[in-house]
């Protein structure tokens, strides 16, 4: 097995087919359906994940999202999820193969969300049961309608929650931002979590699941436990950048066990630049060195970049494909060589 790479999901630009072309033309091994949120507030991280809510109302108002009432935007974040799925079905006809579709996850959603009397979703306990089992079936049925329209598949379901440290630190400022909400129990949130990893299942499909989450201090060992006590992911997808010696003892154990590493390892955000492919190579290894798994990452890594990419100009975001594909490709010659 390979070494593989991907993308995380947001790409720059509003013209949708060209978008959906590049994830099949420069990520063939796993593509996915992008994200465009210079389309919109309704196409944004959590605006499109509002419009995946199952029987859940929500509207923009005065630039926040608040449940309630099925505004407009949350009507245009609906309609754009049909356009999206229409677009896809033209352009993959016949496809075979992995495919990935990336969701908001329940605990950025409820951070990012206002509620009557409350504030945010996260201060409500039965809000935040609401908008999770929303999510979870939406999330679902979109699943089903993907192995419908494209059954020659097999389904990724990649969850983004770049607030989830946050909220599990107690850290999520309120409203006004004069005070912080109150940390959420661990066991809630892999619960919570769990609604989505086993929404497949319970609808007859396999799909394999990964969280993505690119601030630091995603409680890992709870994302990749099953069963009661966790979330059931079976993959994490970090930046390698925030890494510390303790989450690479966890996540050790976590690989050597089975589950996958999604490796954030093209910075997004320093302005820097894109690195080399020499670069990404030398600092893929140099983790590799630390975990100290032996082969049993030959064919549980997954290389990508540390965020989105809506940031890029399409040729630039073009070119971190490349660079992530022939970083993929010397990683695993030199894995293999190794063992």
């Amino acid at each position: 097995m390979m070494v593989g790479f991907t993308g995380l999901g947001s790409l720059p630009g509003t013209d949708y087919p060209a978008a959906v072309r590049m994830t099949f033309d420069r990520v063939p091994e796993l593509p996915y359906l992008p994200e465009l949120p210079a389309r919109g507030p309704w196409a944004g991280l959590v605006g499109r994940g509002l419009g995946l809510l199952a029987g859940l109302g929500a509207e923009l108002v005065a630039g926040e999202w608040v449940l309630g009432t099925a505004g407009v935007d949350q009507r245009r974040a609906r309609q754009t999820w049909r356009d999206d799925l229409e677009v896809l079905e033209e352009h993959a006809q016949g496809y075979s193969g992995r495919f990935k579709l990336q969701v908001a996850g329940p605990w950025t959603l409820a951070a990012s969300t206002g509620v009557a009397h409350v504030g945010r979703v996260l201060a409500d306990g039965g809000a935040r049961r609401d908008l999770a089992g929303a999510l979870a079936e939406g999330v679902g049925e979109v699943l089903s309608e993907l192995s419908r329209r494209l059954p020659g598949i097999e389904l990724v379901l990649q969850v983004d929650e770049p607030s989830l440290p946050a909220v599990a630190a107690g850290a999520v400022p309120t409203p006004g931002g004069y005070f912080r909400h109150r940390a959420v129990d661990l066991p809630e949130i892999a619960a919570h979590l769990s609604l989505l990893t086993a929404e497949a299942g319970r609808r007859g499909l396999a799909v394999a699941s990964a969280v993505h989450c690119c601030a630091p201090g995603l409680p890992i060992a709870a994302m990749l436990t099953g069963g009661r006590d966790g979330a059931g992911f079976g993959a994490v997808c970090l930046d390698q950048d925030l890494l510390t010696g303790a989450d690479l003892d966890v996540l050790a154990g976590a690989v050597e066990s089975g589950s996958q590493l999604w490796l954030g390892c093209v910075p997004t955000t320093d302005g820097s630049g894109i690195p080399t492919v020499d670069q990404v190579r030398t600092r893929v290894l140099r983790l590799v060195d630390r975990l100290a798994v032996g082969g049993a990452l030959a064919d549980r890594l997954v290389l990508t970049p540390a965020c989105g990419l809506a940031g890029y100009a399409p040729p630039a975001a073009s070119r971190v494909f490349e660079v992530l594909a022939r970083a993929a490709a010397q990683v695993s010659e030199e894995l293999a060589g190794s063992h």
